[in-house]
């Protein structure tokens, strides 16, 4: 089997020894080429390049930003019957795709499960999402929760080290964006689907699995009927009261 392992060396939770062992481990089973990302991007580069040399998997050993570059470059030209397949091993500080396909945490195990579904010829469909013209694996947040993670983004790249993202930082960003920034008398969404239009909205969630979770340990439940293999779901808030708002969010955080 031709693959390309894509390996992003910034990723935060994996050293260059570990990615060299990880590497050697799938080069044992496969005819495999490694690229490293160089930049925000170049992973799209990396993966429509494998599709139109015909391979047959690209494997990401990065976070979630590596993943949805590589999903975005796979299906450059639209989902085909000769979009090579994917898989992932965890690199990143949350990992949130690849904790929601149910993999070890650890990229040695994570690997080694790789290889096993391999050996198994074990594979499965994933249904996506689209928002303007990126493709999503799991969610697209809008309002509040894009303003959010926007913000703990900002704030990573601003850093001078490499420490990975913790779940306190989306706490934190959170609460600062809640109180201080966002406007929460004008809700500024308007939803339409289905012939119908709801406006009003200041927080909107699409989602294709459930749960899925920034918040280390503690999945979150916005659409607990979301799944990979059916459609969108949608989660909205018309209201950001500050009581009303807590206990929704704490109802929607499993212990």
């Amino acid at each position: 089997m031709r693959a390309l392992l894509v390996v992003n060396p910034a990723a935060t939770t994996t050293s260059a020894r570990t990615r060299e062992v990880l590497a050697s481990a799938l080069e044992a089973e496969l005819k495999l080429e490694v690229a490293h990302t160089e930049a925000r991007g170049h992973a799209i580069d990396l993966a429509a390049q494998a599709r139109a040399d015909g391979l047959d998997l690209v494997v990401v050993l990065g976070g979630d930003g590596t993943v949805n570059e590589v999903v975005n470059g796979l299906l450059a030209d639209g989902p085909r019957v000769d979009v090579p397949a994917l898989a992932v091993v965890p690199g990143g500080g949350t990992n949130v795709f690849h904790r929601a396909l149910g993999l070890p945490r650890d990229p040695v195990e994570a690997t080694g499960a790789v290889l096993d579904a391999l050996r198994d010829q074990r594979r499965r469909s994933i249904g996506l999402g689209m928002a303007g013209e990126r493709w999503f694996t799991f969610n697209a947040g809008m309002g509040w929760d894009a303003e959010v993670v926007a913000r703990v983004d900002r704030r990573r790249r601003a850093r001078s080290t490499s420490r990975h993202t913790r779940p306190r930082d989306y706490v934190r960003a959170a609460l600062e964006q809640f109180f201080l920034h966002t406007d929460r008398r004008h809700p500024a969404l308007t939803l339409h689907a289905r012939g119908e239009v709801l406006e009003g909205l200041h927080l909107a969630i699409v989602a294709n699995t459930a749960p899925w979770t920034f918040l280390g340990d503690r999945p979150l439940e916005t659409s607990p009927a979301a799944s990979f293999d059916t459609g969108l779901d949608l989660y909205a808030l018309t209201r950001l009261r500050t009581v009303g708002t807590l206990a929704e969010v704490l109802s929607r955080v499993s212990a």
